[in-house]
């Protein structure tokens, strides 16, 4: 009611485990382009042997019939000393036996006029070339004419032009070919080349991850207290209808199925995510209609409990997986559908065998550890959820309906609670003050024990008490769910309906004390730190919050302030005026409000002040929640020490501060989470009437509540919207229908 509102593809083909390039060979280089007239080839150095790589270097014969063609194709030239970067090596044995024949010449004087090799000399028949100009040692033949020599005239000697880089010569696109499915070969492919074991590793450790990251999507509860590792072995029968979908489908529609599975997956995922933190907190799924609201009001908490910092830091993670889910999930999928695609015959005869499995696990209802073999969970979740936002929809109208009916809208306010007139009601709530705390051995024993003595010390203040169960609509969170069912005769089960009775003009027990005149109404809601419109609605003449009670202390985890404190302050502010009118006071105390640590403790009244002196006992006593979150036994301790100290702080102020015309009301407004109460707690809380006018308790006799503050076990449970009926029908006249 008042206070803030507390889910790579394989490369290439590898390369060979050597990192360096293949070596070229003679018989793979560059073809030797022929000779007319019985003229040498050109040097090539990298498909000659040592001999003729020597000759070769020594002459060069231009036949002027080819003079046109050569120059169309590559010019062959002697290898440079240099080698240039990223050309492949020579044949290690046409390179050993280069090595050991001497420099050519024109390797060491490039400016040097090309001799003829020694095997090159021409026959008797050959003629020389038109424009080749015989060198020192050349002899004409015996057909050779002298007038053919004298009638040419020599050219000039043209200047040897600075002789250009090589470039690398172009691979022959045979080679080529073979080099394109060998990575890390020149100029390399990557890190996969050059490393292609590890790639495989990791091509295989990635599909790895992503069945097994499909299979936790599928098979995780969406109860984080159901989580078992036994779950995550079963056989998904969605998993292999999916994986059936993909095989069959053609390329282009299984694309599109990929995609629409993922996606689905992903969202899947998010919606379990919620229902974790839902159960973990309200001990039920959350509702997709309904709920979003809760999702500020447990920011609010996270920012009161752990700082704004933190808070936004889990906001922000939180947006990142809800981002990130889908696009994880499609990812996974596509990747698996690869695997299959490449072997389709393996996936095929694997999903036969798991289809059968399946089918006889189900048949035999065959289980591990209790845990059945065959699961279709994911299935029933999307079912459940399907038929819940159906409800959420219909809710609204429902609700609607029930809230028309009020069997004391129209009773007259001088007829409205007349059996209290005169009396200072206090209506009390604890925060997380479940039936657990009493009836958990570890919790009960030490509580029942302060419930014993402060109900002996009430008796020896002149005051008696009746304790009941009401069963309330929430658990773990949601106090003002709770605290509305109480004041308005509906079931508040969720924030839809809540917003629906604040906006309507329902009579509320509060609204009711107000309307007839004769009490004041005040609201001390400590955990209320920013405006709280509902207040009017609730029928409250005024209301302290958090900065109208004047507290200078420290704040204690999620609560602003002791529950100490507050009351001390109540008493300063409205109750200890003299001469005011009977009061009705709605007080909520948030000492025992999660996560239990630090708690405050009892101090003498007079050293509370202003509350700074909470500053040093907080630091001298106070424990870190985050140790004491590391072991549930650890947590129910300290949930237990809050509920004595709410418990204690209420019963001793009215023991001091009340008198005959008082009337206590307390009552727990939910459950704790499941870290104290255990899985499947009941929805229960107690319920305490405490009053010294003997004629107060005289019209609850027939309630069957127990004497004292302790309820028994045997005690009968109340739904928590009938209280408000019951109470006023106690206390004032009929209304028009008898109460259920």
């Amino acid at each position: 009611m008042s206070h803030t509102r507390s889910s790579q593809l394989p490369g290439p083909a590898p390369a060979p485990d050597d990192d360096t390039a293949p070596e070229t060979t003679a018989e793979a280089g560059e073809p030797k382009p022929k000779s007319e007239e019985g003229a040498p080839p050109a040097a090539d150095t990298d498909s000659l042997t040592g001999a003729e790589a020597e000759a070769g270097s020594k002459t060069e014969v231009v036949d002027p019939k080819t003079e046109a063609k050569g120059k169309a194709e590559p010019e062959a030239e002697a290898e440079p000393e240099g080698k240039p970067e990223g050309e492949p090596e020579a044949d290690s044995k046409a390179e050993a036996e280069a090595e050991a024949e001497p420099e050519s010449e024109t390797a060491t004087e490039p400016e040097a006029e090309p001799k003829p090799a020694p095997d090159a000399e021409p026959g008797p028949d050959a003629k020389p070339a038109p424009d080749a100009e015989p060198g020192p040692d050349a002899k004409p033949g015996p057909d050779a004419k002298p007038e053919a020599a004298s009638q040419t005239e020599p050219e000039p000697k043209a200047e040897p032009e600075p002789k250009a880089e090589p470039e690398p010569k172009a691979e022959p696109e045979s080679k080529a070919a073979v080099a394109a499915g060998v990575e890390g070969a020149v100029g390399g492919r990557g890190w996969r080349g050059r490393h292609p074991r590890r790639a495989r590793v990791l091509d295989w450790v990635g599909t790895g991850l992503a069945i097994a990251f499909v299979m936790f999507a599928l098979l995780v509860p969406n109860d984080i207290t159901k989580f078992e590792v036994g779950r995550l072995l079963r056989i998904p029968a969605e998993g292999i209808l999916g994986a059936a979908l993909l095989l069959v489908l053609p390329p282009k529609a299984r694309r599109t199925a990929v995609v629409v599975i993922g996606a689905v997956l992903g969202l899947l995922m998010i919606v379990k995510v919620l229902d974790m933190g839902s159960y973990w907190t309200l001990d039920r799924p959350f509702d997709l209609v309904l709920d979003w609201p809760l999702l500020d009001n447990a920011r609010s908490f996270m920012k009161d409990s752990l700082g704004n910092t933190a808070a936004q830091a889990a906001t922000v993670g939180v947006i990142a997986l809800v981002l990130a889910l889908p696009f994880l999930t499609t990812f996974a999928v596509r990747r698996i559908s690869r695997l299959m695609d490449r072997d389709r015959h393996t996936a095929s005869r694997t999903l036969l065998v798991l289809g059968t499995v399946w089918i006889t696990c189900s048949t035999l209802t065959l289980e591990v550890a209790d845990v059945p073999l065959a699961s279709h969970s994911a299935a029933t979740l999307v079912e459940n959820r399907i038929e819940s936002v159906r409800d959420g929809l219909k809710d609204g109208e429902a609700f609607e309906k029930q809230a028309a009916v009020d069997a004391f809208a129209d009773v007259p306010p001088d007829q409205l609670l007349t059996g209290l007139r005169g009396k200072d009601v206090l209506i009390t709530f604890i925060e997380s003050y479940g039936r657990s705390a009493i009836d958990n051995p570890q919790m009960g024993e030490p509580l029942s024990e302060t419930l014993a003595q402060k109900t002996q010390e009430l008796k020896d203040a002149g005051y008696a008490s009746r304790s009941g169960w009401l069963r309330s609509p929430i658990t773990g969170a949601g106090s003002w769910l709770g605290h509305s069912t109480f004041l308005s005769g509906l079931w508040i089960k969720n924030q839809s309906r809540y917003n629906h009775l604040v906006a309507g003009d329902r009579l509320t027990l509060t609204e009711a004390f107000r309307r007839t005149g004769a009490w004041r109404t005040v609201g001390i809601v400590p955990g209320t730190q920013k405006a709280w419109p509902e207040g009017k609605f609730f029928g409250l003449d005024h209301i302290y919050d958090s900065d109208q009670l004047g507290y200078q202390g420290p704040k204690f985890s999620w609560s602003t302030m002791p529950d100490q404190y507050t009351l001390k302050a109540f008493r300063e502010l409205e109750y200890g005026k003299e001469g005011r009118k009977p009061m009705m006071a709605e007080i909520i105390l948030t000492s025992s409000h999660n996560p239990w640590a630090p708690i405050p403790r009892t101090i003498p009244e007079e050293e509370i002040g202003d509350g700074s002196v909470y500053h040093g006992l907080q630091k001298a006593e106070g424990k870190d929640p985050k140790e004491v979150w590391k072991n549930p036994l650890d947590v129910r301790d300290e949930y237990r020490k809050t509920i004595q100290y709410s418990v204690s702080s209420i019963v001793d102020f009215v023991a001091k501060y009340g008198s005959k015309d008082t009337v206590l009301i307390f009552l727990g407004d939910h459950q704790p989470n499941k870290t104290v109460t255990g899985d499947n707690p009941s929805h229960d809380v107690p319920v305490s009437v405490v009053a010294q006018d003997p004629k107060v308790l005289e019209k609850i006799d027939d309630w069957g509540w127990t004497d004292g503050l302790k309820p028994a076990s045997d005690t009968p449970v109340w739904r928590m919207d009938k209280f408000r009926d019951q109470f006023m029908t106690a206390f004032g006249p009929q209304p028009g229908g008898a109460p259920q």
